[in-house]
């Protein structure tokens, strides 16, 4: 018997930025809802997923934590394999490769610039960069690379 279930996931425009959507899970007790409501929307071909990080995203340095970062990339692959089209509730990470190269402030937003590479009939592979616009320019905190499954089909 083949069910159909309600999509984890909410995926509305954001009346809070306009242009942008808004991606969150609609079960809080789940991982994904520690980084809270993500904006998401599509430029020139490249995803940009925003995050507010608060306080308990922090380290002892006022930096967005490196565990809150690996987070947010993971689940930032996935919300923008939602904005490119790619049916991704259910999706898993086989890899995902990450390289920090600067703190990130816990007091501003953080953004990933996600770029489709491909996509086949199982897998899309993405790579990406968290920045930070610092108020005078945007800082590239870290950068990744991301391999994930689509979801098996019902059986």
């Amino acid at each position: 018997m083949n069910e159909q279930h309600p999509s984890p996931f909410r995926y509305t425009e954001d009346s809070d930025h306009p242009g942008w959507h808004r991606w969150e899970m609609v079960d809080s007790t789940r991982f994904n809802a520690t980084l809270g409501p993500i904006a998401v929307r599509i430029d020139d071909g490249i995803a940009r997923v925003r995050m507010d990080p608060t306080r308990r995203h922090s380290n002892l340095r006022d930096h967005v934590h490196g565990g809150a970062l690996l987070g947010f990339m993971d689940v930032a692959v996935f919300a923008a394999a939602r904005a490119f089209g790619i049916a991704a509730g259910g999706s898993s990470t086989i890899d995902l490769s990450a390289q920090f190269v600067a703190g990130a402030d816990a007091a501003r937003p953080i953004e990933a610039r996600i770029e489709l590479l491909r996509e086949t009939g199982r897998l899309f592979f993405v790579r990406g960069l968290i920045a930070q616009d610092t108020g005078s320019e945007w800082t590239t905190c870290a950068s990744f690379t991301c391999t994930a499954r689509k979801p098996s089909a019902a059986r």
